[in-house]
């Protein structure tokens, strides 16, 4: 035999030893050896202290078929098989009084060892059991979940996992920023019991949130396909915040990186306004509520698209449809959506402004209590969170109901909120077959929010702003008002409290019947006559109201009414800051009368309790609708109790060209100027 020859055969042989012996040092080796190098090595790549304090074995085996590796000497690289037992992974200095952040009793996992070289551990399949984590952030912001090496850089290590199998896990989360304490536990199903035959995980989960309770269960593929970024991975849950309940089933696509889902998602509570903690998203205070739609997202590195569709529901007693769609990637989130309501309550939107009750306040869960002696709702509005999107949401109410006050038949409005500035241009009503239009800006940027409001009431109808009183069936007057005021303050009390501004009306002619006239306070012998042979037409000469508005006290300058029968003169204040009447009014008739009230009557005492003069069983009708809360409100401003006198025909068009003037308000925050007073 050559010399050559045999030197490739010994060669040959040689390498043949050396894998033989290879082989039987990885099969017979103990394992238990190299857990120091293991907890040093895993140590090293999570920043954390690791250790396996249980036994460690080790099996070789192919790749796996569904899992082919790359490359034609990949395939042929054989695979490690481990088992380790009651394994820790501790937390990070700053919250290593906290225990461990991972323990778990066993986990078997298999290794593909080829992309070690690049620093990537890639676990195409993990079983574990009974693994328990703890998620942990302090006070100062400092989480366990934020991986790191011992330089304070992040770790250049990568994880891919494949498959994954548990049983009997715990979770916990105890966050001390966002104020979360919750546990779960998960579990593989029993594939037996699963009646969709689509999940195989399960999970149940108690706690709370904010100092709510919290409670929930729901349902998860059974195995985890991260590196399929096609399969559509279920899920299903229902969770309960304190009185929210949040409902979601449907599926995850690419759930490796978060990228889609697509869920039929429902959502129930005390008040849309406890969403703003869950969701991030700015709603605004409602009744309680319950809606149901679609929601689809597409998540991206540098932008999000939540789309919530179709959907429909009730807040309060009125229904809501419609759909939004929330945008992230921009200077700030962005909401745009439209909104309808088929049958719209109108005490549903009093949470807005906080005008509910007490009682309904502490159903939705809101803190603020209206004071037992205030009219004007205190309720501050909390402008910090304005910044926290922009929107830009439009909203018909196709139908109103009440059950009582102004004869509102409609509404719509388009709400933008751009910088902590909120703007409703429009806010439109339809009132006692007229229309009622404003534009509403309230700029949220500065601590003390300031406000701007432009009202216009245009042939609002008097017999459908009182259909109470049966003989007003006959009248036909049409009312025209407008109104300018800005003001400073985060309430509706603050503002009305500092406003500056004017408040104009005007019913150039038209008719009206004595039973609502005198009903209104003018003489209590001719509502009875009027009961008794009907509605005899009052012909109004001319009605004027120029109430300016200075740092929260509407001063009358003109209210005057003036019919064939009586004249009326209306004079004093209204203090809206500390919620105070000073009105007189004179009554003058122009004919017989069974009752004469021919002396001054007088409005004064608190908007809760006012105290009305002379005759205060009937006056007080007036003072209910029309005085008090006629005055104080623009909506209520376009009253039929307002006109001025016709027996003098230069001064009726003098006042009545004065009405017709444009309204006038300084900038938010700012006064007006002192007026001399009207001359009598």
């Amino acid at each position: 035999m050559p010399r050559l020859t045999r030197l490739l055969l010994w060669l040959l042989a040689s390498l043949l030893l050396v894998i033989a012996a290879a082989v039987i040092f990885l099969l017979t080796f103990d394992w238990n050896r190299a857990k120091p190098w293991i907890n040093a090595r895993v140590s090293a790549a999570t920043g954390r202290a690791f250790a396996i304090d249980g036994n460690l074995s080790l099996h070789w085996q192919r790749p796996q078929p569904s899992t082919p590796p790359a490359g034609f000497w990949a395939r042929w690289v054989p695979w490690p098989r481990l088992q380790a037992e009651n394994l820790r992974l501790g937390n990070p200095a700053a919250l290593a009084s906290s225990g461990q952040m991972v323990t778990v009793r066993q986990v078997t996992f298999t290794l593909n060892p080829l992309p070690l070289l690049v620093h990537k551990i890639s676990l195409p399949a993990l079983e574990i059991q009974e693994p328990a984590v703890s998620l942990l952030r302090d006070r100062e912001g400092v989480n366990n979940w934020t991986f790191k090496t011992d330089s304070g850089s992040p770790s250049t290590w990568q994880l891919q996992l494949g498959r994954i199998s548990l049983r009997q896990g715990k979770l916990a989360l105890n966050d001390a920023v966002q104020k979360i304490d919750i546990k779960a536990d998960i579990d593989t199903l029993d594939p037996d019991k699963d009646k969709d035959k689509v999940y195989g995980l399960g999970w149940k989960l108690t706690g709370s949130f904010n100092g709510a309770p919290v409670s929930g269960q729901g349902k998860a593929g059974g195995v985890l396909s991260l590196q399929d970024q096609q399969q559509p991975y279920p899920l299903q849950a229902l969770v309960k915040v304190g009185k929210t309940t949040i409902g979601v089933r449907g599926t995850l696509t690419k759930p490796a990186e978060l990228a889609a889902l697509d869920l039929r998602l429902s959502v129930a509570g005390a008040s849309m306004g406890n969403l703003y903690p869950l969701t991030g998203v700015l709603l605004p205070e409602t009744p309680p509520f319950a809606t149901e739609g679609r929601l689809i997202g597409t998540i991206a590195p540098d932008r999000s698209q939540w789309q919530y569709q179709d959907f429909s529901g009730k807040v309060g007693d009125s229904d809501l449809n419609g759909s939004l769609n929330y945008l992230t990637g921009g200077v700030r989130p962005q909401l745009t959506g439209t909104l309808s309501s088929n049958v719209l309550r109108l005490d549903d939107l009093a949470p807005l402004i906080g005008a509910d009750s007490n009682a309904e306040k502490a159903q939705r869960g809101a803190e603020e209590r209206q004071p037992g002696n205030k009219v004007l709702p205190v309720k501050t509005f909390s402008t910090e969170a304005w910044g926290a999107l922009d929107a830009d949401v439009r909203f018909t109410g196709k139908r109103i109901t009440r059950q009582q006050g102004l004869p509102i038949s409609d509404l719509q409005a388009h709400l933008m909120l751009k910088d902590k500035v909120l703007t409703l241009d429009p806010l439109n009503f339809g009132v006692a077959g007229g229309n009622l239009t404003s534009t509403i800006r309230l700029d949220g940027q500065a601590a003390r929010m300031k406000s701007d409001m432009t009202l216009s009431a245009r042939k609002l109808k008097i017999q459908k702003l009182y259909p109470e009183l049966d003989a007003s069936r006959t009248s036909f007057g049409e009312i025209n008002g407008d109104a300018r005021l800005s003001a400073s303050g985060n309430s509706v009390a603050a503002m009305l409290g500092s406003a500056n501004g004017e408040v104009k009306t005007l019913v150039s002619q038209g008719a009206i019947s004595k039973f609502l006239l005198e009903a209104a306070g003018l003489n209590v012998g001719n509502v009875v006559i009027s009961k008794l042979f009907g509605d005899k037409e009052v012909k109004l000469n001319c009605l004027a109201g120029d109430l300016p508005v200075r740092d929260g006290v509407m001063t009358v300058k003109t209210l005057l009414l003036d019919t064939e029968d009586a004249l009326i003169v209306v004079d004093g204040s209204i203090d809206m800051k500390h919620e105070r009447l000073d009105l007189n009014v004179h009554p003058h008739s122009k004919g017989l009368r069974i009752i004469s009230l021919r002396s001054p009557l007088y409005v004064k005492g608190s908007f809760k309790d006012p105290d009305v003069g002379v005759n205060k069983g009937v006056l007080a009708l007036r003072a209910g609708g029309a005085v008090a809360l006629g005055l104080l409100a623009p909506v209520a401003a376009i009253l039929p109790l307002i006109n001025i006198d016709a027996d003098q025909k230069a001064e009726c068009g003098r006042l009545l060209e004065e009405v017709k003037k444009t309204p006038q308000a300084p900038p938010a925050g700012k006064s007006r100027p002192h007026q001399a007073a009207p001359k009598k």
